[in-house]
């Protein structure tokens, strides 16, 4: 086990927001992509 005890609000989460919002980016990019594809099909392919 850890030799030391787990302090409340002491770790550095930067690199965990930075990861987050990346994340965040990428999947709303994502969504709207397919949005805009299935618009598309919609529109060319009836």
């Amino acid at each position: 086990m850890a030799d030391t005890e787990h302090k409340h609000g002491e770790m550095d989460i930067q690199d965990h927001e930075a990861t987050f919002d990346g994340f965040v980016k990428f999947l709303t990019n994502a969504i709207i992509t397919c949005i805009v594809v299935l618009v598309i099909l919609a529109v060319f392919f009836q």
